[in-house]
């Protein structure tokens, strides 16, 4: 299955970075950073058409699998994934055809944060917004770390994430 991950952190090189890659590479799945791309906030007039969204979803769309990474902060995503969460609203407004096209897709979560267990609330967005787009919701990959993030102590949640995740 193809997979895109698209990241939406703060922090290049952060916890939630690392995790990504360490997914990305095992699944042979493509990585963008959104950090990479000049994204404007959702704007009801439409004035940000020239930006990077809607590119960057040409591209997105040509994956079968997208992941959505964040870090968890305040318990939601970050400020540039919540940017890219309202921009989909462009795909059921202006670009209706594009947005037809996520129904044909499966959709997980990949975060990082400190508290032991997510907030119910974190994933519950993503598993809504997937739900209302038409995109078939998987499941959530959270690695709980309070300094840096050591990838091996989460081996079993990675491996049965992937498992899940790219079931068909």
């Amino acid at each position: 299955m193809s997979t895109v991950i698209i990241l939406g952190s703060a922090r290049n090189q952060g916890n939630t970075h690392q995790l990504a890659n360490y997914v990305a590479n095992d699944t042979a799945a493509a990585l963008f950073n959104l950090s990479d791309y000049e994204i404007s906030p959702y704007d009801y007039d439409h004035g940000n058409r020239s930006d990077d969204f809607l590119p960057l979803m040409n591209e997105v769309l040509k994956f079968e699998h997208i992941v959505l990474a964040s870090p968890i902060y305040w318990y939601a995503p970050s400020s540039v994934m919540k940017v890219f969460l309202d921009r989909l609203s462009d795909l059921i407004t202006i670009e209706k055809s594009l947005g037809r096209q996520l129904r044909q897709k499966s959709g997980s979560v990949i975060a990082t944060g400190c508290d032991q267990v997510p907030p119910l609330c974190f994933e519950q967005m993503f598993q809504l917004t997937f739900r209302y787009l038409g995109i078939c919701y998987r499941e959530m990959l959270y690695c709980p770390c309070i300094e840096d993030i050591e990838i091996y102590k989460h081996h079993l949640a990675i491996n049965t994430f992937i498992r899940k995740s790219h079931a068909k």
